[in-house]
Order: structure tokens, then sequence, then C-alpha cells
């Protein structure tokens, strides 16, 4: 049940009763009024966590932006042994940013995910890599996000992600599985820092992908001058007037919490 109450800076909605179940209703209900969440409606659930961070109920996917609901995701920076990294552009008919430039493979975290099980699953749809087959898999740290959506969407972006790296072995190529990636491409530093200073790349990508070149146990070979310097430029304009945008740092994980997975991506000829 929903109650309209005086809340610290005017009037809010509190929820009364079991919270999965109202918010369902809550969804149902903007469907049915709203445009936009219909167009989004996945018919996936995502998890409704407390501000520490807990599990406290779940609700559809389409919802979460227009109810400014916090969210959690994952990404991952594949390298190839030689630094060059790849990069996926998301495909044009993609509700959010179509057609910019993204890590590896970036994915939300459902409400029957953990982030592993989440890594492996969008790391398959997304790329058609498995992670068992991937090298040096290991955690990088989190990104938050919180800033409104794009014009027109109606809603504000809540969202941490958790972001790995891993050298994607010579001879392995990502395929896309789930149609929402237009292609692939392996870039050399110097190319994809000109792409992220000519804002090709979504913001979340940006952020991960600067901190992850910054990143000695990410690329143990350190860049030139010139390319340093690059990356202090791009992560000043993405930060510059956007307090919301907080890079963050948190402990090394076991990599043995990844989960195995049976390779089965194709390989180049």
């Amino acid at each position: 049940m929903l109650q309209k109450e005086k809340h610290e800076g005017g009037m809010a909605w509190r929820i009364h009763g079991d919270l999965s179940a109202s918010l369902s209703q809550v969804a149902q209900a903007l469907r049915v009024h709203s445009p936009y969440v219909a167009a989004q409606w996945r018919g996936e659930a995502l998890a409704v966590c407390s501000d520490a961070g807990q599990t406290v109920g779940q609700v559809e996917r389409g919802a979460v932006r227009p109810l400014g609901m916090a969210t959690q995701a994952v990404h991952l920076v594949g390298h190839a042994a030689d630094g060059r990294i790849w990069v996926q552009q998301r495909a044009l008919d993609k509700a959010n940013d179509p057609g910019l430039w993204d890590t590896l493979m970036g994915g939300m975290v459902s409400a029957a995910d953990t982030v592993a099980t989440a890594l492996a699953r969008e790391t398959w749809e997304e790329a058609g890599l498995r992670v068992n087959a991937l090298q040096s898999l290991q955690p990088g740290g989190r990104v938050t996000l919180r800033r409104p959506t794009e014009p027109g969407s109606a809603g504000y972006m809540v969202e941490q992600i958790d972001w790995f790296s891993a050298v994607v072995p010579e001879g392995l190529v990502p395929v896309n599985q789930d149609g929402e990636v237009a292609q692939f491409a392996l870039l050399d530093r110097a190319e994809l820092l000109h792409r992220l200073a000519q804002n090709q790349f979504t913001t979340e990508a940006a952020l991960i992908l600067v901190a992850a070149l910054a990143d000695v146990s990410c690329f143990p070979t350190p860049p030139p001058a010139a390319l340093t310097n690059a990356q202090h430029i791009v992560l000043d304009a993405l930060t510059k007037g956007h307090p919301g945008l907080l890079p963050e740092r948190h402990p090394r994980r076991d990599r043995g919490s990844i989960p195995p997975a049976k390779s089965t991506a194709r390989r180049s000829r």
C-alpha cells in the first residue's frame, strides 16, 4: 500500500506491507500510463537494496529509472596480451545510448544474480566469451553514477557498477549473442583515448576505461607521458561539473568467486 507522507524536503510516498508486491503494483500502473515504461518493460526483476546494500525486495527493470531506484551493474574491460583494448559499439536500436561505444561487456545484475553470475552470463550474451577462457580475470573497482536519465525518459539513474579486467587470449574473438551489440573493435591506447576525448563512449564506460588504463595491475607497462596526460584530460572532462560521478576503489576479491563455465566462444581463423 502507498501512503503520501511528509518527508525532509517535501512530500514523499511510503510503502507499507510487502515491498516487492507494492512495487509490482506501482510498476504495472506506470506501464499502463507511461509510454516510456511500457517500451522499457523487460519482464526482468532487479533487486531493491537498502543504503547498506542489503536486498530488501525486487522491482521490474523497466520501472527503476522513473522511480529513481538504485541498480547494480557489472562491466568487463577486455584487452589483448599486447595491451590493445576490446570495446563494443552498442546496437543502434538500444533504448539507452544507442550507437555509443562501451566496454567489452556491460550488463545489469538481476534479482536472481550475484555479481559473479551476472559477469559470466553477460560476458557470454554480449561477447560470446566464457569467463574461464579468459586470462588474468580480476576485479578492478567500482564506479557509482547519480544523474538524470536521457531527455525524454523522465527518470533518474543511481547505479553502482563493479568492473573487472581480463586478458582475451590471442585468437579468441568476441561474437555477440543477444543482438545488443553492433560491432566490436580492438583499439590501441592512443586510439581509445582519442575516441574517449570525442565523447564516443557512454559515461560509465569512459570512467571505467580511464581507471583501467591507469591501473598497473591491468596494464603493467606504463604508457608514454603524452598518453598519461591525455588520460587526465579525459577524466577531468568527464567529472567536471558532475559530482555524482564517483570512481571508487574496493578491495580485490578472490578470483575463485568467478564461476567456471565451459568455453564455446568462436575462434578466429
